[in-house]
């Protein structure tokens, strides 16, 4: 159990211990002075004191009464500063009744109140004035304080009803009864005092604690951002070489075809740097908004199906490549950047086979199989026994990671690659 916890029993036991210590001077107060009635020997006590006493039954009633009302207000604890200032007036107010009741007898109450009150009192500022002021008042209220500037009457003339072994043994309870009050006081004021280091020290090492975590967070902030500027500049790399590696094939093989055609159709050949022309324009393009949006130019204007049929008729043209194409699935429902991946790899597996594998004809076919896009390229080239995976096959299978997609490849008759991309979309209907 934590010292605050221990505190807060300990301050419930303050609390009932003064009610019994209330409650026992009452009901001294009230039998003495009912024996006297009955005993025809009033008379004798109003010659030993100052003043007429209350009613034999009516200190009980309202010694419990005030009391009660100083408990209700001291379980009110969420007000204001200036609202607990005037709670603790009223509650020594309160405090000092029941002790003009009990001919101030009994001043343990106030210790009670000052207890609360360093619990609870938000401002650290204000406690000390407070504790000085509980600590005059506790004092002023004694009754040898009192009695010299006032007809109180002591504790000890109703106590002179009784036997005189009886009235030591009253009054020795009584002392006792105070003595314990005092003593648990000490005891909660020991334990508040440790659970407030103890608090302070929880906040210390929470505070550094989230000065380690913050440094942390700085750390991984720093490494997070030198982890997104490597992958955007991997994924740049991959735009320019998917797009000029495409466009340059194209040039390459076209102007290979050129230097053929130009002495036997020199019609042909205009026509064909022609297209060249067009596959370098385009390749131009797609550069630029590579490096400035990372999207194909043909995407940004047309749907992915239409981009990737402009980007084999280019092909054809330029190279004069036999390029076939059967799709079998809508494509009308990809994300922007399924799509990119998608054109990417269709471009850079044409590009490969055109450029590594001396490829006249490719098969393009894509499909769906469930909830996969299965992307089919085959090719009639040269091939490789001995696949090395270079950039272009590197960054198709990065590509394809970033979507949980695979990549698989083969080159012992022509090449070909299988891609699968995971389908995503909400709706049946969308993709038949």
């Amino acid at each position: 159990m934590d010292e605050s916890r221990t505190s807060d029993y300990t301050l419930v036991i303050m609390k009932n211990l003064n009610l019994l210590i209330i409650l026992y001077i009452a009901m001294l107060m009230a039998h003495s002075l009912s024996g006297y009635i009955q005993e025809n020997s009033a008379l004798d006590f109003l010659t030993k004191i100052y003043r007429i006493p209350i009613a034999a039954w009516k200190i009980p009633v309202i010694v419990i009464g005030l009391y009660s009302s100083c408990m209700l207000l001291l379980y009110i604890q969420n007000i204001s500063s200036m609202g607990l200032l005037l709670k603790v007036c009223v509650e020594l107010g309160i405090s000092f009744c029941i002790s003009y009741v009990l001919g101030f007898s009994y001043t343990g109450i106030v210790l009670l109140i000052l207890a609360d009150t360093m619990r609870y009192f938000p401002k650290a500022k204000w406690k000390f004035p407070l504790m000085v002021v509980m600590c005059l008042f506790y004092l002023l209220i004694d009754y040898n304080l009192i009695a010299a500037y006032g007809n109180i009457t002591p504790f000890e003339a109703y106590l002179e009803y009784f036997q005189v072994d009886v009235q030591y043994i009253l009054l020795g309870i009584k002392n006792i009864l105070n003595s314990l009050n005092m003593l648990v006081f000490l005891v909660y004021i020991i334990l508040l005092m440790r659970a407030q280091l103890s608090e302070k020290e929880r906040i210390l090492v929470l505070n550094e604690e989230l000065r380690q975590a913050n440094i942390q967070l700085e750390n991984y902030a720093k490494e997070s951002e030198k982890v997104v500027k490597t992958k955007e500049r991997n994924r740049l790399a991959r735009e320019i070489h998917d797009a000029l590696g495409h466009a340059l094939t194209g040039i390459i093989t076209g102007i290979e075809a050129c230097t053929t055609l130009m002495d036997v159709a020199p019609e042909a050949t205009k026509e064909q740097l022609k297209a060249i022309a067009e596959v370098a324009r385009q390749g131009v393009t797609d550069v630029r908004r590579s490096i400035k949006e990372l999207r194909p130019d043909a995407l940004e204007k047309r749907d992915l199906e239409n981009a990737l049929i402009q980007m084999m008729d280019e092909m054809r043209s330029a190279t004069k490549a036999e390029i076939v194409y059967q799709c079998t699935t809508g494509l009308n429902c990809f994300h922007e950047e399924e799509e990119n991946i998608i054109y990417r790899i269709v471009q850079e597996s044409i590009t490969n086979s055109i450029r590594h594998g001396k490829a006249q004809r490719i098969l393009v076919h894509i499909g769906r199989k469930e909830n996969m896009l299965k992307i089919h390229i085959e090719d009639n080239g040269i091939g490789c026994g001995n696949v090395k995976k270079g950039f272009g096959l590197h960054h198709m299978e990065e590509r394809l990671n970033e979507l949980q997609g695979s990549l698989e490849y083969s080159g012992e008759k022509g090449f070909i690659v299988e891609a699968q991309v995971p389908i995503r979309w909400d709706a049946e209907g969308k993709h038949d």
